[in-house]
């Protein structure tokens, strides 16, 4: 059986945390003296009415423990539940009059996707710029690893949390303890935000512009305060800029862990950043290679252009420069290419992770070997470390599951949106939690004109890979609610 109580009361507690997180942007309307005041203090009233009552029907539990089955409903919950009351400020204020789309919105931020409805966004009131960009701040890491922080005060175990949140191959824990681990990686986000908002205001951005986009690009989101993302801005300075925090952002925070406490030696024996540091050379140099010879930019400026786009797509944060739809069909593909990496393992970002791409080169690599040399020993090394026939099956099953829902939702999108090349770019940036996606769903353009139907559709795959598959998935296995 499964504790009913005990989800209630973890989940009362997420939802005043986010009544907290949406009253920050009730504090923000307030400053600016705009219309959306109103709506930020209607909707952190009933989040937090709604968490303080789920607090109630779960405070008589004897149960403090979380078991594996609830960690995974709670994870699922989250994202679902936060982006429901999530939407409130949108549809209450009316800056997005229909829920869908405010639903999907808020989705698309907590998913940290970036996918956008919005066609006007310079035109919404300072309050809701920020919860927009606040959401995927949230998101980015994950309210659940924050959760791991505030639990244990209330006596309830956390382990099955953190399992279900970061589902991923290579797990590397900081410490045992997993509250001192969290307190850890929320220390290093909060201090690279801060650092590059700082960045950001000397390069000219208003303090405000400076810390929503600090917010989105560590998340690995992608939401702008403007229209035109990044491109808005013609500095070569603030391009750089955030190029150099979304490639942060896109590293194993355990990484940037032992940067700061000076155990760069970690840092060049790791192969996952080797092989990160490659991915984007190499596709950075093929991109630029080929603008040179569409167009009559400057070497700088092509160089930018194709480092900027590669390190958004495949940190799968989503910002643009350009619109890079514009460019000729092979780099193009090339981009589509990068929609199915995403960042490394430990990361903010989404996608099928280096890490697994590493993996399955050098698995198919030794494959070939061992049709030569049938009788010998040839074993998968990771970071000089045998990889158990456990986590090469696991790699490969996820690769192969990924797909099979890839194409499968190429098929169901197609029903709402007939383009393929923008059914494809679709199902690819959402389940990649990337962003803008191909065709009429590019950079320059939005999700707007997608119906009903394809918008609750593409938000499942937004929920889907940002729990890596097998969280949500496992969920809807006979198996699992056996008692």
């Amino acid at each position: 059986m499964l504790n009913f109580r005990v989800l209630f009361k973890v989940m009362g507690m997420l939802l005043v945390g986010e009544s907290i997180a949406m009253f920050l942007a009730f504090l923000v309307a307030i400053l600016y003296r705009e219309p959306d005041i109103q709506s930020f203090g209607i909707s952190s009233s009933i989040t937090l009415l709604s968490g303080l009552l789920s607090i109630l029907i779960g405070r008589k539990t004897t149960d403090q423990m979380i078991g594996r089955r609830e960690g995974y409903i709670i994870v699922a919950l989250v994202w679902i539940v936060f982006s429901f009351f999530g939407a409130l400020p949108f549809v209450i204020g009316g800056f997005i009059p229909l829920y869908t789309d405010a639903f999907f919105e808020t989705m698309s931020g907590f998913t940290t996707t970036g996918a956008s409805i919005l066609e006007d966004i310079e035109s919404l009131p300072h309050g809701i710029l920020f919860w927009r960009s606040m959401t995927q701040w949230l998101g980015g890491m994950g309210m659940i690893v924050l959760s791991l922080a505030i639990l244990p005060i209330l006596g309830i175990g956390g382990m099955q949390l953190f399992i279900a949140e970061v589902p991923g191959p290579t797990p590397d824990k900081l410490r045992p303890r997993i509250r001192e681990t969290a307190k850890q990686l929320w220390g290093i986000y909060f201090l690279l935000t801060l650092m590059e908002t700082i960045f950001l205001i000397f390069g000219g951005m208003s303090l405000f512009d400076a810390v929503c986009h600090s917010f989105t690009t560590m998340a690995t989101g992608g939401y702008s305060t403007k229209q035109a993302s990044i491109g808005h801005w013609d500095s070569a300075y603030i391009h750089y800029v955030i190029t150099l925090f979304m490639f942060l952002a896109g590293t194993n925070f355990t990484l940037t862990y032992f940067a700061i406490h000076r155990k760069f030696g970690k840092i060049r024996t790791n192969e996952e950043f080797k092989w990160y540091l490659f991915f984007i050379g190499a596709f950075t140099l093929v991109i630029a290679l080929g603008l040179m010879f569409h167009n009559n930019h400057s070497l700088e400026q092509n160089f930018r252009d194709s480092l900027f786009q590669v390190v958004s797509i495949i940190t799968t944060t989503g910002y643009a420069t350009v619109d890079y739809m514009i460019w000729s069909p092979v780099l193009i593909l090339v981009l589509f290419t990068l929609f199915f990496f995403g960042g490394s393992a430990g990361s903010t970002g989404g996608g099928i992770k280096i890490v697994r791409i590493v993996l399955l080169l050098r698995n198919g690599w030794y494959e070939l070997k061992r049709l030569i040399h049938p009788n010998a020993v040839i074993p998968v090394l990771y970071n000089k470390k045998l990889v158990t026939d456990q986590i090469i099956l696991n790699v490969l099953a996820f690769f192969i599951i990924y797909l099979i829902i890839f194409f499968g939702s190429v098929i169901i999108f197609t029903f709402s949106e007939p383009d393929l090349a923008a059914a494809m770019g679709a199902v690819a940036t959402s389940l990649g939690n990337i962003g803008p996606g191909l065709g009429e769903l590019g950079p320059a353009s939005n999700f707007y004109k997608i119906n009903d139907f394809g918008k609750w559709f593409l938000s499942f795959l937004m929920l889907l890979g940002r729990l890596e598959l097998f969280t949500i998935l496992v969920i809807f296995t006979p198996s699992f609610w056996r008692k």
